[in-house]
């Protein structure tokens, strides 16, 4: 008879001592740094989906609910709070919350067909037989309160062919205008009679010339941070003047945009490094400030080079290089190590050349977290780590203030004792550590 009374140990994936969560840290820790159902180096996005389904359920409805707002405002994240909102819509203590807080994250037009993709893909069979499934109350309530945040160049902008289109969403949900300005815009839009919106994915598939797109598009401060940074490199084939392109990086809006979007624009259009990394450090004004000693710990191991998604060239070391040169920017007195096989002090420069620093300060082999915390770790230093959280070593209680930042969502984290935990590669994780400081005095 096999034996039941069993003494269950939890490892990670790289072999140390991990450490159990409760279902909602859990839920979290797996929700917070998700790209759903893309492949990432120790687990697959299925499985990532799967644990959110299966976590939702055991914790409180209203921690669940703050959790998917958190996602979404916080981390920017789009796909995982849909997913949270439609296994709410499951359960019956959940459920009461679900229009609530749909409402609240959907912010794009897109986001609501991507919402009926999700709640109809376990249903069997095409796309089309799957609409025949019953959508929950408080689903189309939510729904209904989304479909009136948006004007007709959003809805035009984001009314792409697919399984589910934003006039389906119209029909299912019976959605009132807020008055006849909206009324007219949404029967231009089940007539598809809606203007194309003047967007520059819209102009060069219609054929217009590149060159001249961008240059009208800045002259008229049409195009996005995001995208001006993902179209650095297009721009550049594309003749546009190197001074216009530099005009629209000084002035482009920087609140909404992770360190790390201006590392991977960096990296395709390098001849314009000046003027990103003057943006980059002007997105991150206004920051809480770390006062006293830190020490920055920043994983460099093999695990870290691993792409953020399976469609993103970005990898998590570049996620975390982001936040070292945010966290370098806001503190008072800073040292800067890498791990990986060993530990490597690296100097404590500033934006790109903290990012060159960083990357090129050791190669990427083992995961010798403990051994660095015992190296660097200081009585009267705050300490904070940068990592996926993967330990070849067991890893001590920190002596101060210690924090794991996590830019991964494996099930099991390391270390013990009293360090304070954020998962997630989002700006607002120094100003959380920040927070966390001033409620303990």
């Amino acid at each position: 008879m096999a034996k039941l009374n069993k003494l269950l140990r939890v490892f990670t994936h790289e072999g140390a001592k991990g450490r159990r969560f409760t279902p909602e840290q859990e839920l979290k820790r797996t929700l917070m740094n998700c790209l759903l159902w893309e492949d990432q180096f120790y687990v697959d996005g299925v499985t990532l989906a799967d644990r959110i389904k299966m976590l939702v359920p055991l914790v409180e409805p209203a921690r669940v609910a703050a959790l998917a707002v958190e996602a979404r405002d916080v981390m920017k994240l789009r796909h995982a709070p849909l997913l949270i909102v439609r296994e709410m819509a499951r359960h019956e203590k959940h459920r009461v919350l679900v229009a609530d807080t749909l409402a609240h994250i959907i912010q794009r037009p897109d986001e609501m067909t991507e919402l009926l993709a999700i709640y109809w893909a376990d249903a069997l069979g095409p796309m089309q037989q799957r609409k025949k499934q019953p959508v929950s109350a408080q689903i189309k309530k939510g729904l209904a309160r989304a479909l009136t945040k948006f004007d007709a160049y959003q809805l035009a902008k984001y009314d792409r062919d697919g399984a589910v289109r934003i006039r389906d969403v119209l029909f299912l949900v019976h959605a009132k205008p807020k008055d006849a300005s909206q009324e007219k815009v949404w029967k231009q839009l089940v007539d598809g009679t809606l203007s194309s919106a003047d967007t520059w994915e819209v102009s060069l598939s219609g054929g217009k010339d590149k060159r001249e797109t961008f240059e009208r598009m800045i002259a008229e401060k049409k195009l996005g941070g995001l995208a001006l940074l993902r179209n650095l490199r297009l721009m550049q084939n594309a003749g546009v003047e190197r001074a216009t392109i530099a005009e629209a990086i000084k002035a482009m809006r920087t609140d909404r945009v992770l360190p790390y979007r201006f590392i991977a624009a960096a990296r395709y259009a390098p001849d314009f490094e000046p003027e990103l990394e003057s943006a980059m450090l002007k997105s991150l004004g206004g920051h809480a400030r770390l006062k006293g000693r830190t020490t920055l710990l920043i994983d460099v191991s093999g695990s870290m080079t691993y792409p953020l998604s399976a469609q993103s060239e970005m990898t998590r070391m570049e996620a975390a290089c982001g936040l070292a040169i945010l966290a370098r920017e806001v503190c008072d007195e800073v040292e800067i190590f890498t791990f990986s096989s060993k530990t490597v002090k690296v100097p404590p420069r500033r934006g790109f050349a903290l990012r060159d620093a960083i990357v090129n300060s050791q190669p990427h082999g083992n995961t010798m977290l403990g051994a660095a915390v015992a190296q660097v770790d200081a009585k009267g230093r705050r300490l904070v780590v940068f990592t996926d959280e993967q330990s070849h070593d067991p890893v001590p209680a920190p002596k101060g203030r210690g924090t794991m930042i996590n830019v991964a969502s494996y099930q099991h984290g390391v270390g013990s004792g009293p360090w304070q935990r954020v998962d997630g590669f989002s700006e607002a994780v120094v100003a959380w550590i920040a927070a966390q400081e001033a409620e303990l005095h």
